[in-house]
């Protein structure tokens, strides 16, 4: 994946050093100018040297007399999905993103991207998983591969794929092997950082020893999940239900083969015929708005339904996003070689 610094260059740059770069960069030919403390100044395209070159200025003279001064940009940390997909929407493919003093820390990509979601994400991959020994004995379970490339990396890439680009991986059993293989995630354009488990602490005690989220909404979610969950229909309809937690939920229909027969102090009040009906399991994954993590104990064994118990008893509004699209737990064995063959035929 080409770093998102290939699209900056350095106010003060000759032109034809632009030219260069835009040369270089094809299809996605758009340069933004920083100042010497990254701040952006402004953008540059092919279309603006042409029209330089037209007016009298030579390629050795500097991009600042050609650049466009107002370039759009959003700004990390900020509520700001519809805004980019306004931009999506409207075609502006390649789109720089600004922290708080103006510097770029990153470019949304549009023919690489699906959109930019205003989330950290957290990926659990401290289990141990026993269920599918011998294979984990030497190799911890979200490094197992599934097709080309290990379980949590699907994940990863699926996360970063709407734009997530600050990761937590909360790690135990061989997780010195989970931190070579994604390291700091420059060389994905993300922020991967890790958390040590020294016990287990369930699937959301080890959040409560994060700090420093970087956004007001935290995605979390189990490492072994294989999924084509649309993660920005999932965001949405958080905000659109102002929800504090949404879980992912998998419909089971229960199909019953007689009459049932619906009673109330022993009268029959309802009969219906061979009925099915629908349930719903929590899918390991999970939307939480930032503030409610101080429900969690610190540093102790703590569950994500345990969360879900205590929001409920406090009024809090947690919902279910059921999911329509595929979904797979590999727990074990069998689950592990359904894998194999689903990763062939569905689309993700």
């Amino acid at each position: 994946m080409r770093s998102y610094r290939n699209h900056l260059i350095l106010s003060g740059s000759r032109i034809r050093q632009a030219l260069i770069k835009l040369d270089e960069l094809a299809s996605d030919a758009i340069l933004f100018v920083i100042d010497e403390n990254n701040k952006l100044k402004g953008s540059l395209t092919d279309g603006d040297i042409r029209r330089g070159l037209i007016k009298g200025i030579s390629i050795e003279d500097e991009v600042d007399s050609v650049i466009q001064p107002n370039p759009r940009y959003v700004v990390k940390g900020e509520q700001n999905i519809k805004e980019i997909i306004e931009y999506r929407e409207k075609n502006f493919r390649i789109i720089p993103v600004l922290n708080g003093e103006g510097t770029i820390v990153n470019i949304i990509n549009f023919r690489n991207i699906r959109s930019y979601l205003p989330v950290d994400a957290v990926i659990m991959a401290g289990g141990r998983g026993s269920r599918l020994r011998p294979l984990t004995d030497t190799v911890p379970k979200p490094l197992l591969k599934v097709g080309d490339k290990p379980i949590v990396e699907h994940n990863l890439d699926r996360l970063a794929l709407y734009g997530i680009d600050d990761f937590w991986i909360s790690v135990k059993y061989l997780g010195e092997q989970i931190k070579d293989y994604f390291g700091d995630g420059h060389k994905r354009n993300v922020k991967v950082k890790y958390v040590w488990e020294d016990r287990p602490m369930g699937t959301i005690g080890a959040v409560s020893k994060i700090t420093d989220f970087e956004h007001e909404y935290v995605l979390l979610t189990n490492s072994d999940i294989l999924t084509n969950l649309d993660y920005e229909d999932f965001f949405l309809d958080f905000l659109n239900k102002d929800a504090d937690l949404s879980v992912v939920t998998i419909p089971y229909m229960v199909d019953i083969p007689y009459g049932v027969l619906e009673t109330s102090n022993g009268h029959v009040i309802n009969l219906r015929e061979k009925p099915t009906y629908t349930y719903y399991s929590n899918g390991g994954i999970y939307l939480i708005k930032k503030s409610v993590l101080s429900y969690l104990p610190k540093n102790e064994f703590f569950n994500a339904t345990d969360l879900m118990e205590t929001l409920l008893k406090e009024k809090r509004r947690v919902i279910s996003y059921p999911l329509s699209g595929y979904w797979l737990d590999i727990g074990k064995h069998e689950d592990f070689k359904k894998a194999q063959q689903d990763i062939k035929q569905i689309k993700f």
